[in-house]
């Protein structure tokens, strides 16, 4: 169950203020934090900036739960897996572009924190700047187990399966299609029944938010009313839960005696949310020429140099080509931006078949990329009529530093040695 309203944060103010309670009286009414809360609950401000951040800015809600959530043990190192983090070191930098088969769904019961893969990022958490990039492939749901970031805010794109992210402050149900913000710091666990798979940016820096539209005006690409937070929702549990954290790169595990996911009533504008990218009113030429792929920005995450992201999340939904005497796929570019895609369901109009459903691709920094021959071939011969993009949703976390690959990614089964072949065979210019 959801509350559809504004995304917190991406009207910034104090109109933009999110209420919910899963029992009557869970919200103090007057004050934050009264002497004795009428139910007994203990309340916590959840703090996504700083406490002095300017009120546009500032994102923060407080939470009224069973138990405080102080009430643990000390942490203890968890096991790492192949989960890695900024900076990223353990493998030198590659210029070269690559690309990957799907990630293997799991062959033992294995649940999302167990299914986590690091491809690779830039920047460092400890700088609030950068991002990591992860794929999860699982099977089962998380049992008695709870996961948070202390490093970054967490963009959870689904693939495969359907998925239902329970946080503290409610429950968020998704499919391919969807997209899932979860804010740093936040407790969940993700349930399934059956396989999902799909992919994760974590934004070490600036809270993501909807672009500034400029001259495109009022209307267009994501609308705030489409973002939908939960509703209170809360488990009275007295049994073990592991919670296992990610902070200062590395994962470590402690056991509550109860359940942490035992908040009542929440309110402010910090909060998870959910987006069904189908949603998402697509720009596009009426005229000639290519866009640029910013004009598919869903989210920014902006860096302190005006106009350049720390990480956009930009996505290729369908659409119409009407554009006259144009090459309409995307044109042969070099970029001071690095793009990690991934493609959810369909086929990518750029590339007519290796870059499959669950894989993924880099091109990093200057890396020269564009359409394959096949698809150049297509283009440059297609009778430009009016045509419709249908059935695909591709996506790209388009970051202003160089990605740097782990070394699991460099050396991955999934690898597909062979990509560079796709940019052979084509035929010299003709002059004269």
């Amino acid at each position: 169950m959801t509350t559809r309203a504004n995304a917190p944060g991406y009207l910034p103010g104090f109109g933009n203020h999110f209420s919910t309670e899963a029992v009557e009286g869970a919200l103090p009414e007057g004050r934050n934090s009264p002497q004795r809360h009428r139910l007994g609950l203990y309340a916590e401000q959840l703090s996504g900036t700083a406490f002095t951040a300017p009120r546009s800015e500032n994102r923060r809600s407080w939470l009224y739960r069973l138990r405080p959530s102080a009430q643990h043990p000390a942490y203890q190192p968890f096991a790492q897996g192949k989960v890695r983090s900024g900076p990223f070191v353990d493998a030198p930098p590659s210029p070269n572009r690559m690309r990957w088969d799907p990630l293997p769904m799991p062959s033992e019961p294995t649940d999302w924190v167990e299914g986590l893969v690091t491809y690779g990022g830039n920047g460092d958490p400890d700088a609030a700047g950068g991002i990591g990039i992860h794929l999860y492939a699982a099977n089962r749901s998380m049992i008695d187990r709870v996961f948070y970031c202390a490093d970054g805010e967490l963009l959870i794109v689904p693939q495969a399966g359907q998925q239902v992210f329970v946080t503290e402050m409610g429950r968020l149900d998704a499919r391919p299609g969807e997209i899932v913000v979860i804010p740093r710091g936040v407790r969940f666990r993700v349930e399934c029944e059956g396989e999902i798979r799909g992919y994760v940016c974590e934004n070490y820096g600036a809270i993501f938010r909807i672009p500034d539209l400029g001259p495109i005006g009022a209307n267009g690409l994501a609308n705030p009313r489409d973002f939908e937070t939960p509703t209170a929702w809360f488990e009275d549990l007295d049994r073990p839960t592991e919670c296992v954290q990610k902070f200062g790169g590395r994962l470590w595990t402690t056991t509550f005696a109860h359940s942490p996911l035992d908040v009542v009533g929440w309110h402010g504008n910090l909060a998870p949310y959910r987006y069904d990218t189908a949603k998402f009113n697509t720009m596009g030429t009426v005229s000639f020429d290519h866009p640029d792929p910013s004009i598919f920005t869903v989210l920014t995450s902006p860096s302190e140099t005006a106009g350049t992201a720390n990480c956009d999340f930009v996505i290729f939904p369908p659409r119409w080509m009407v554009a006259e005497d144009t090459f309409r796929p995307p044109w042969f570019h070099r970029n001071v931006m690095s793009e990690f895609m991934g493609l959810v369901f369909g086929e990518y109009d750029a590339k007519e078949g290796g870059f499959a459903p669950g894989g993924a691709s880099l091109h990093n920094c200057m890396s020269g990329h564009g359409p394959d021959q096949a698809s150049y071939d297509k283009a440059v011969k297609a009778d430009l009529k009016p045509v419709k993009i249908e059935n695909t949703l591709a996506f790209m976390f388009e970051s202003r530093m160089p990605i740097r690959t782990t070394e699991w990614a460099q050396t991955s089964p999934t690898m597909q040695l062979d990509y560079d072949d796709v940019w052979t065979g084509f035929e010299k210019g003709r002059i004269g």
